[in-house]
């Protein structure tokens, strides 16, 4: 939730109830505390990318920002994600092994398009994955 919210601005209510920006020398211990959160969280998600990724996320203000942008990047937007389940999904359902293909290069591209599914929030019960390899085993 830290990077999901918005940047954090402290706030004061005035007189007439209405939010506004304190000023840097009415922060208090709390709001430099929620600020210094904000902080290490942008700065570790800075930490964990490589230089490619970098150069997507290098003009973002904030963590949500950071964040906003790596989910497009790997993600895409909703409606991209929406159709890259849906692609994966016709791929899972028409699943099968090649006549000329081993076992073992079968399961390396059913656990890839499983992966793929399960990395977009769409996952299967084991129970559904051993039903759907068995279905295509050879006999032998």
């Amino acid at each position: 939730m830290l990077i999901k919210n918005e940047p954090l601005i402290p706030k004061k209510v005035t007189e007439n109830e209405t939010g506004v920006h304190k000023e840097s020398n009415e922060f208090d211990i709390e709001d430099f505390r929620k600020m210094e959160k904000k902080a290490k969280a942008k700065k570790l998600l800075y930490f964990c990318l490589g230089p490619d990724e970098y150069a997507l996320i290098s003009e973002c203000e904030s963590a949500k920002d950071l964040w906003d942008a790596l989910q497009v990047a790997h993600e895409g937007t909703n409606q991209v994600k929406q159709s890259r389940i849906e692609q994966l999904m016709r791929q899972f359902e028409l699943f099968e092994m090649g006549d000329h293909e081993t076992v073992m290069d079968m399961y390396t591209r059913f656990t890839r398009i499983r992966n793929e599914l399960k990395s977009l929030e769409k996952s299967f019960t084991t129970e559904e994955l051993v039903r759907k390899i068995l279905r295509f085993l050879p006999h032998s």
